[in-house]
């Protein structure tokens, strides 16, 4: 898959993309039938995906000096791979601030999609807003595209379950510990990836060494240790695994940055500075602080079994 960073001075190989255009974040069952309606739209085209970095939220909170709790279900990095799986092979990452949040949708269309990008089709979500002031819809989206030659298809929401598939959604399932109920409105595991970062080295100590990775910016499911999958995605260890992961502030040792510490089961590589992704499959209970390491060593090994119980039979 190709990332592009701007829609100007693209190649000739990077145009005529048919795209799929949204935040996609948490790339969920929803997003995927707007990238499926894209490929079928134009099936001769290439697949491209449109979308912003930064998030424009995080953009108007900073522009406004707001103060906003993290609501990302994936950063950047873990979008793009989550694309790629998908058969993308154009991301076009805009970069979101004065110039794009100043253009009117009559602008952006002919500018950006028309001739910078010089798409062949666009889908997006029927709510799907663009321009200054979110001044686009789908109507002027249709208009724009019979004057300046890509058509336009607009993919209703999902349901699931009676209830619309969203990233709200999915982040209300995730902040309840339910990371089943997440992953029916995604289609798959939701997954926190980045790259394994030093932290204390207590868990080495206690006979649990984990794999750090830092939250920053991303919506925290609820804390607490949970069942999960990991995929080490580079290195002479890369491949498929299994472990049991602390979400959280660490409150036995005084901690008040949350981060994910995940023990992974059978495992004896050394992961510092490698990308990881973990799958969080099922909550298995609360932080908690316990009155000595002894107990602390017992617990971790009661969420081991019970870990290792649960994924066997996932």
């Amino acid at each position: 898959m190709h990332i592009h960073r701007d829609w100007r001075g693209l190649p000739a190989a990077a145009r005529g993309a048919t795209v799929a255009m949204g935040n996609f974040d948490g790339v969920h069952r929803g997003h995927r039938a707007v990238i499926d309606a894209a490929r079928a739209a134009r099936p001769d085209a290439p697949l491209g995906i449109v979308t912003f970095e930064p998030h424009p939220r995080e953009y108007f909170a900073r522009l406004a000096g707001r103060e906003e709790l993290p609501f990302r279900l994936m950063n950047a990095e873990a979008r793009a791979n989550r694309l790629a799986r998908h058969g993308v092979s154009q991301l076009y990452e805009l970069p979101f601030g004065p110039t794009l949040a100043g253009l009117t949708p009559e602008d952006f269309a002919r500018e950006v999609l028309a001739e910078g990008l010089g798409v062949a089709h666009v889908t997006v979500g029927e709510d799907f807003r663009y321009g200054r002031s979110r001044a686009g819809d789908i109507r002027t989206l249709v208009e724009a595209g019979q004057r300046l030659g890509f058509g336009v298809t607009a993919v209703p929401l999902l349901e699931t379950d009676d209830a619309a598939t969203s990233s709200t959604a999915i982040r209300e399932a995730l902040a309840g510990g339910r990371p089943r109920d997440a992953e029916r409105m995604l289609g798959h595991w939701h997954r926190i990836e980045g790259e394994v970062i030093h932290g204390e080295k207590r868990g080495r100590e206690l006979g649990y060494p984990t794999a750090n990775l830092a939250l920053e910016g991303l919506h925290l499911p609820k804390l607490g240790v949970y069942a999960v999958l990991v995929d080490v995605l580079e290195g002479p260890d890369k491949g498929n695994y299994a472990g049991v992961a602390s979400l959280g502030v660490r409150p036995m040792f005084g901690e008040n940055a949350p981060n994910l510490e995940t023990f992974i089961f059978d495992f004896d590589g050394d992961l510092y500075g490698r990308h990881i992704s973990v799958a969080l499959v099922d909550y298995l209970r609360p932080e908690a602080k316990f009155e000595g390491l002894e107990a602390l060593i017992a617990q971790m090994r009661r969420d081991e079994d019970q870990a290792r119980r649960i994924l066997a039979a996932a």
